[in-house]
């Protein structure tokens, strides 16, 4: 059956990295006209009946945002914490995937609905992966045909999320946590524009498809 209510669905943008990797605190660089925590924003609120953002401690009152912790598990629980509890599906996205589009939050959105309780976008694996021990040593080269290289906006039913991160546990992703609760977590198609932005190239790139006509 139909659910009687309409879906609440609020989003939150995790934007809370120190920038070590990066060189620079790649949140706040220019992607075009916007900065590139303005544009992952502003998609988030044209997909969403709300958007939390989660920045470095001391930008939280400039940004209108949460403060965001030491690890990023850390920082989407304090995220989380500040959804209102009305929310019955919640995306968390990083902001360092600028040029997610509205159709991928459709997706993931859709997919919940529909039943699952988290959904995720991915893209097929097309390196082949080896699977190494703390030397260097190869331990597995595991078939890449079941494999995918997941992306963000990720998508969850409310309550589901709320307790997974009841566990207290660390995640590379938010999915992570709700697999250890043996939540159904499905992957809809990703985008290949939909790429992170880690090093300085990734930012270049990020802006030449920019000025190409990304929207």
């Amino acid at each position: 059956m139909p659910k009687a209510t309409r879906e609440v669905v609020w989003t939150i943008v995790v934007a809370g990295g120190s920038g070590n990797r990066f060189g620079t605190l790649k949140q706040y660089e220019k992607l075009g006209a916007e900065r590139v925590i303005d544009r992952s924003v502003r998609i988030a609120r044209e997909s969403s009946d709300g958007v939390v953002i989660v920045v470095p401690a001391g930008d939280a009152e400039r940004e209108g945002g949460v403060a965001g912790g030491a690890t990023r598990t850390e920082s989407a629980s304090n995220g989380l914490a500040a959804v209102p509890a009305e929310a019955t599906i919640i995306c968390v996205h990083d902001a360092a995937r600028p040029l997610a589009d509205a159709a991928l939050y459709s997706a993931v959105v859709a997919a919940v609905v529909a039943g699952a309780d988290g959904a995720i976008p991915g893209i097929a694996v097309t390196d082949t992966i080896k699977r190494v021990d703390t030397d260097g040593v190869v331990q597995e080269t595991p078939d890449r045909a079941s494999l995918v290289a997941v992306q963000t906006p990720q998508a969850f039913r409310a309550s589901v999320l709320r307790a997974a991160f009841r566990v207290g546990v660390e995640g590379t992703d938010d999915a992570s946590l709700v697999e250890t609760l043996g939540g159904r977590v499905v992957v809809v198609p990703g985008s290949v524009l939909n790429r992170k932005i880690t090093q300085p190239d990734d930012l270049t790139w990020a802006r030449a498809s920019i000025e190409s006509g990304a929207k």
